[in-house]
């Protein structure tokens, strides 16, 4: 035997490479070892021949050539090349079962809101079907294995990427107010999860979202398009008001909207049983009669308390006082067509796709256009509370940051836009007089070393910015516009959450009244709560210094992060679906990006 005959070498190396490699595998698993196998090169398959590899330069001409992969370009690279350019979606020239799993759900993207059509690239019947015929022929079974192991890899993060980070990139559009921080998916090694070659606590593997609010809009989403393909619901007249108890032909109408009753002409001399319909919110309910077969003429029906209270129901899940009346902003409400309730469902499954993919366990969440604070802790809601936010004009801010400090008997200090717009003509007439009227201030410095200004030595009337060095505050105190605490969360725009002595606001539907901090109900069980770990703040501890009226900062134990999000739609607790107004137009400016894309 000749030992140094070329076929013979090949096989002694390939037999002692395969030897160490499997030696010093011997305690990973079996899926690790088919793995590490599948790694070597020239590894003969059951189907014949060597499995195929790519390369950086096929991988990146190959996908620069269809304009919907050029964005994808760099997760590409680093799947192929996390794998040592093996193909990621063949084994032994096999495609592996998720292949066939992505694409049907691609199939069903317009589940999520999304379009099929964008992610439908490359007509992978096509390419399946023609690796059928040349499978004898191995250098033609290769190139085509290639081709569409890189489209699969393509159309995966094409579909990942709007998927799993959004259509649309808020950091990237001027016109929406979106600073919370984004979440730092990793798209190839999300799809390595998928082909089980890591592990992950997130479903990726079973190309399902991040978070179960998004899988409720999304069921909520399925529910409302049913209602649309049904015909809709019926549009009340413009002229509707309605008070409990009274009679009116447009109740038939509203039955139908809420509890899914077909109205139908009762007898002259009878009243139509409202009590036999079935306590069922239209949006629950997709078989409900169209509104194209209301018969208008239909005789007066008394609204009896069931539609009293499926109209309560209503309200609550809208933001409204529940008080049963129908008219005005109820009426306006329920007139709301259901194709653009479809379209908050999807720009709100959009906002969710922004958020990082996990919440801390513990954090606070602002939701703006419901007018409310939610403290969470382990990853449960502790309580809530209402709050009070900036005007459309002083609009507050989307962003995420960490609570620092809670500061008792603060002084408010006065924005100079505040000055300027509504301070300015008063201060130039009389400023002692009026800061006192005010229980204000003008300082020169900060915190202990602020030292008192004569106000009557400033040109009131000619300020500008540039020229304003001072503070002008108000003292803590019954006036104060913070209130008695206020909660500190460093940015740069100034935010905070902080009390208010005008409580009655908050008795409010619709609370959009301050200049863009957030205004708390319940300040002293906010304090206390954030203060709860820190030895001898309690809540007799908190009062006292408050009524000392002397500012003091106390720092948290603990940073805590704080979200100020938007959200005009959501499901609650009970599966019923909530609306708010887009009291600022950011539904609007998203949809824009989003519909128009």
């Amino acid at each position: 035997m000749n030992l140094f005959r070329p076929a013979f070498l090949t096989t002694l190396l390939f037999w002692l490479l395969s030897l160490t490699v499997l030696t010093s595998a011997s305690s990973c698993s079996q899926e690790q070892k088919a793995q590490l196998k599948d790694a070597l090169p020239g590894v003969a398959s059951k189907a014949g021949g060597a499995q195929p590899k790519l390369d950086s330069v096929y991988v990146v001409k190959y996908m620069s050539a269809e304009p919907k992969f050029k964005d994808q370009i760099e997760w590409a690279k680093k799947f192929y090349r996390e794998r040592d350019f093996r193909l990621g979606w063949f084994r032994d020239h096999e495609l592996v079962p998720q292949a066939k799993t992505m694409l049907g759900v691609i199939s069903k993207a317009a589940d999520e809101g999304l379009d099929p059509k964008e992610y439908k690239t490359k007509d992978f019947d096509k390419l399946f079907a023609d690796l059928e015929k040349v499978k004898a022929d191995s250098t033609k079974r290769n190139a085509l294995e290639k081709e569409i192991d890189v489209a699969l890899s393509g159309t995966y993060f094409n579909w990942a990427s709007d998927f799993y980070r959004g259509t649309v990139n808020p950091r990237q559009v001027k016109t929406i107010d979106w600073q919370v921080k984004r979440n730092k998916i990793k798209l190839h090694k999300a799809l390595m999860t998928i082909l089980k070659e890591r592990e992950s606590t997130y479903p990726y593997y079973e190309f399902e979202p991040l978070h179960p609010e998004y899988d409720q809009l999304k069921k909520a989403l399925a529910e409302y398009r049913d209602i649309q393909r049904n015909g809709g619901w019926p549009t009340l007249p413009a002229t509707t008001k309605l008070k409990p108890g009274q009679a009116a032909p447009a109740v038939a109408l509203l039955r139908q909207r809420l509890l899914g009753a077909k109205p139908e002409a009762a007898p002259a001399t009878a009243t139509a049983d409202a009590s036999a319909t079935p306590v069922q919110t239209v949006a629950n309910n997709p078989t409900a009669t169209p509104a194209s077969t209301t018969k208008t003429t239909a005789p007066a029906e008394k609204y009896d308390a069931e539609l009293v209270a499926a109209v309560k129901a209503f309200q609550t899940q809208n933001g409204l006082k529940a008080d049963g009346s129908v008219g005005g902003e109820t009426l306006r409400l329920l007139n709301i067509p259901v194709a653009q309730r479809i379209d908050q469902l999807i720009l709100n499954m959009e906002r969710w796709r922004w958020i990082p993919k996990k919440f801390e366990p513990d954090y606070l969440l602002v939701n703006i256009p419901d007018y409310k604070l939610h403290v969470v802790e382990g990853n449960k809601e502790v309580f809530d509370m209402r709050v009070i936010v900036g005007k459309t004009l002083n609009a507050t801010p989307v962003f995420s940051d960490k609570m620092e400090s809670v500061v008792m008997a603060p002084y408010w200090n006065v924005p100079f836009s505040i000055i300027d717009k509504e301070m300015r003509y008063k201060l130039a007439a009389n400023p002692q007089a009026y800061l006192d009227r005010l229980d204000m201030e003008v300082v020169k410095g900060w915190g202990a070393k602020a030292t008192p200004i004569d106000p009557s030595t400033i040109d009131w009337a000619n300020l500008t910015r540039a020229q304003w060095k001072y503070t002008l505050r108000r003292r803590p105190g019954p006036k104060n516009d913070l209130g008695d605490v206020k909660f500190i969360f460093p940015n740069s725009q100034d935010i905070y959450l902080h009390d208010t002595p005008h409580d009655e606001l908050f008795s409010q539907a619709k609370r959009g009244f301050s200049h863009g901090c957030v205004r708390v109900e319940e300040p002293l069980k906010l304090a206390e709560y954030l203060l709860r770990n820190k030895p001898g703040w309690d809540l007799t501890k908190i009062e006292e210094t408050i009524a000392g009226r002397k500012e003091q900062y106390v720092s948290l134990p603990k940073h805590l992060p704080v979200y100020l999000v938007y959200f005009t739609a959501w499901v609650d607790n009970e599966g019923n679906v909530n609306f708010r107004d887009d009291i600022y137009g950011h539904d609007k400016a998203l949809a824009k990006e989003y519909f128009n894309n």
